[in-house]
């Protein structure tokens, strides 16, 4: 295996896999429908908006990682959902299923040998398809947590 492939490899078990903490399906499995959009003392988030913000980021690197179509989004405001409670458990469900297939989108990214993982994205500002992997596990391991520490708060964590 080359040192290409090997570190592609990290970087999919990275999106994929946890090792060191509490993983995206832990964290939003479970969770009942009227503890979703709770803020519990001590927390500025609800389980809901972090997921939703979990899922507009990844999104939004996604879309900037993809193409030079890329339209910015303006932040906060497309970044953090307008409710802080989804408006049914079917909502949750399907935001769920879209943090799952735009992950898959990204490692297909990643799974193409064409795509170097250093040469910077031209229609950015230097980032490179190995930063934005880095910024999504990063970001999306950060919000994991705080989903965790909500669930924790409210009572609901295994």
């Amino acid at each position: 295996m080359s040192k290409d492939e090997a570190l592609r490899s990290h970087l999919i078990n990275a999106l994929r896999k946890s090792e060191a903490h509490a993983g995206f399906d832990k964290a939003v499995k479970g969770i009942p429908e009227d503890k979703m959009g709770i803020r519990p003392k001590g927390s500025p988030h609800s389980a809901w908006e972090l997921l939703e913000h979990i899922r507009m980021a990844q999104r939004d690197i996604l879309e900037f990682s993809q193409s030079a179509d890329y339209v910015p989004r303006k932040w906060p405001d497309d970044y953090w959902p307008k409710s802080p409670a989804p408006s049914s458990a079917a909502v949750w469900t399907r935001s769920v299923r879209s943090v799952l297939k735009d992950c898959e989108a990204f490692i297909a990214l990643l799974e193409d040998p064409k795509r170097d993982l250093f040469k910077p994205l031209p229609w950015g500002d230097g980032q490179t398809l190995l930063r934005e992997t880095l910024l999504i596990v990063d970001h999306n391991a950060y919000h994991v947590g705080e989903i965790v520490l909500v669930r924790q708060l409210l009572g609901i964590w295994p």
